[in-house]
């Protein structure tokens, strides 16, 4: 409950800080049991007095529960120095309750008091606070570039540029531009242009394909040079069909030839 009536100094009201967050551990703490086998002994009924048996039981279950504590915090710092180079998330509570997530590499571990405390970003974190640990695969491949399934169509009778989307990745494997290849042909560079998370193939390069589902392959420029071969089809039609075919036989201009007549 707030204060009704405040310190003053030099006729100044002085503000009392508001109070923390009650964050008392409910669990029964070797502390905890150590004050109950006392108040147990002090207050113990005389007429009815526990006997030595019951006393040695009770500090044998005061070992046990020391001792697994202990070993619960040296298995927690020895887990806490395994994690050094790792990427994790430390959850942060500030006084008024409100939860942030920090995420970054553990640089080192620092003891102090007996605890754990985490370096990330140049900042102590306890143990406590550790929220999740991830693989670093896990991150480089989130930050990979991609794209969704697309399909193109190309009307050779009406002709304009494929424009589709794609992610340029992030954090160290973020790319800039991409090369395009067609049935394993790749499209002229100059004709493919990239800005932002859009690509673009001039309608130019796309002439003289005839008719057909066409399989297109998008390589990102970025450090592991990502490159996607099954997402992007390209749909031609209305191509006009070209005869490559040549006859060698040709028919002569006069249809009189004597050759073949009788005398």
């Amino acid at each position: 409950m707030s204060e009704l009536i405040q310190t003053v100094t030099d006729g100044v009201i002085q503000q009392t800080k508001t109070a923390k967050k009650d964050t008392t551990n409910n669990e029964l703490g070797k502390d905890a049991f150590l004050k109950l086998l006392t108040t147990q002994m002090k207050y113990q009924d005389p007429l009815s007095p526990n006997t030595d048996t019951e006393y040695i039981a009770q500090l044998a279950t005061f070992s046990q529960l020391e001792q697994l504590q202990n070993l619960s915090s040296v298995t927690t710092n020895t887990q806490a120095f395994n994690l050094v180079g790792k990427s994790v998330i430390i959850k942060s509570e500030n006084e008024t309750g409100n939860t942030s997530y920090i995420n970054g590499k553990i640089d080192f571990v620092n003891m102090s008091g007996g605890k754990a405390q985490l370096s990330i970003n140049g900042s102590l974190y306890s143990i406590d606070q550790l929220d999740s640990v991830i693989d670093d695969k896990y991150i480089t491949e989130k930050g990979l570039p991609s794209l969704n399934k697309t399909e193109l169509k190309f009307d050779a009778a009406n002709p304009k540029d494929l424009t589709f989307d794609v992610n340029l990745g992030s954090g160290d494997t973020v790319a800039d531009d991409v090369a395009i290849a067609v049935n394993g042909t790749v499209i002229d560079t100059n004709l493919v242009n990239v800005s932002k998370n859009k690509v673009t193939i001039d309608k130019s390069a796309l002439n003289g394909l005839a008719n057909g589902v066409y399989k297109v392959t998008v390589a990102f420029n970025d450090s592991l040079y990502t490159t996607v071969k099954d997402k992007v089809t390209l749909q031609v039609q209305n191509a006009v069909a070209t005869d490559t075919s040549t006859d060698d036989t040709s028919t002569p201009e006069n249809p009189s030839d004597t050759s073949g007549t009788q005398a």
